[in-house]
């Protein structure tokens, strides 16, 4: 069974994550999670933070690393945050930032974020950015557009960026900014939800898969996209296939294990 590292998960116990697992055909647990990477050759997920700042609230199981997650709104202050997210950055297993824009309603190109840009380049780790649609009516879609992150990976071009989700649905823009700026990364997670049959998905949104191929070709950045899930709101077992079955085959080890590895410095 090939090594695989799901460089985009969620680990967090609420009425929303605990529904999509269910949806998905999981359990949103702790015990269940193990049981699937293990089943599934999943030696290492990546969790994307969905809670506060403090260090006591992000200890995570052995088999998982952290993006610290600065999803509040920024209810709290950036500046004033910064000791804190040094001392997270400091951690093995904090292995980078996520940063939610359209949850959160700013740009990622705000000079506001310059200290923390900083910050993840002295650390030498990467700053993951959901992109694409959200979640709910309440996101702003103008903020979670691809084209938004190459602002800031034109500024700060010694810092690793991530385009979480690939823009979905913006991938034209998604693939431009991934070709242009070779401190971008991807991840291929939560393109679906659900267990759905992956016959019927390639057949009844055969144009999507077209697109989403076309374009990740187009970017010509195999050493630069990563495998991720976005559990628990998909199957494990279901969306690998999907991963097989989209990127060619010859890119698989890259996709699936050697690129997250090499860009979260996880050192497996």
């Amino acid at each position: 069974m090939e090594k695989v590292i799901d460089a985009h998960l969620h680990f967090c116990r609420d009425a929303y994550f605990d529904a999509a697992a269910q949806h998905a055909g999981h359990e949103n647990s702790e015990a269940h999670l193990r049981s699937q990477c293990q089943q599934n050759g999943i030696c290492r997920g990546i969790v994307m933070g969905n809670r506060d700042l403090a260090l006591e609230n992000h200890n995570y199981p052995d088999f998982l690393s952290y993006c610290l997650g600065l999803d509040d709104g920024l209810s709290w202050s950036l500046p004033e945050s910064l000791p804190l997210i040094e001392q997270h950055l400091k951690r093995k297993n904090c292995v980078g930032i996520k940063l939610y824009p359209g949850y959160c309603h700013y740009y990622v190109g705000d000079g506001m974020f310059a200290p923390l840009y900083e910050m993840a380049e002295f650390f030498q780790k990467p700053v993951a950015i959901h992109t694409g649609e959200t979640a709910g009516h309440l996101g702003r879609l103008k903020y979670s557009h691809p084209l938004t992150v190459d602002d800031a990976a034109s500024r700060f071009p010694h810092v690793q960026f991530v385009l979480c989700h690939f823009g979905n649905p913006w991938l034209i823009d998604a693939a431009a900014v991934l070709a242009k700026n070779d401190n971008v990364a991807a991840d291929l997670s939560g393109l679906l939800e659900g267990q759905p049959n992956l016959d019927e998905v390639f057949r009844d949104s055969a144009g999507y898969i077209a697109q989403l191929q076309t374009w990740l070709n187009y970017a010509g950045a195999y050493d630069r996209v990563l495998y991720g899930t976005d559990w628990p709101i998909i199957h494990i077992k279901t969306y690998l296939e999907f991963i097989r079955r989209i990127v060619p085959e010859q890119y698989h080890s890259a996709v699936f294990f050697e690129n997250a590895n090499r860009i979260y410095r996880l050192g497996l």
